[in-house]
This record gives C-alpha cells, structure tokens and sequence, in this order.
C-alpha cells in the first residue's frame, strides 16, 4: 500500500525540476543508481548489495550531474594540477 504515495511523491518531485542544473541531478541521480544498483547486485551477489550500489551511485550521480553543466563556470586547474570550477571571465562563450 505504501508504494502509491511514493510513487506520487516521486512523480512531483520530478516534474518540479525545471532548470537545467536540476535536471542534470535528476538524469545524473538515476544513471547513477542504476548503474549502481547493477555494479552493487554482482559485487554482493544479494539483494543489500544491489541497494547500497543503488543508493551509493544515486548521490555520486546527482552530484555529477548538477555540476557537469553549469553555465557561467568554466574549469580551471590549480598550481597543483587540480581540476577546479571557477566563474568564466566576462564575455567568455565556451
């Protein structure tokens, strides 16, 4: 019985994503859990495997995706050779 208000609450939730970092997170989140879930099911062999695999490549993937595309920032590297996000210079079209 508790599978229909999740699935509602799912289904708003996805229909509030209306900018494009948002929808990045969300794309992002489920090829992450997904993906996930299955590298999660042959590692373990077991049901616990497949959802912390889930779980785990959800928030990766969510991460991934809100920050791949973010207008207005380009990448940079530090002195370091550490890959950074920075904000573009003025009238910078990448």
């Amino acid at each position: 019985m508790w599978k229909i208000p999740v699935v509602l609450v799912s289904l708003s939730l996805l229909t509030a994503c209306n900018t494009q970092q948002q929808q990045g997170a969300l794309a992002g989140g489920a090829i992450g859990a997904g993906t996930g879930a299955v590298v999660g099911a042959i590692a373990g062999g077991s049901v616990e495997g497949a959802l912390v695999g889930a779980a785990v490549g959800g928030a990766a993937g969510s991460i991934i995706g809100a920050v791949a595309n973010r207008p207005g920032y380009c990448y940079a590297y530090d002195n370091y050779g550490n890959r950074i996000v920075v904000e573009c210079p003025p009238g910078w079209r990448g």
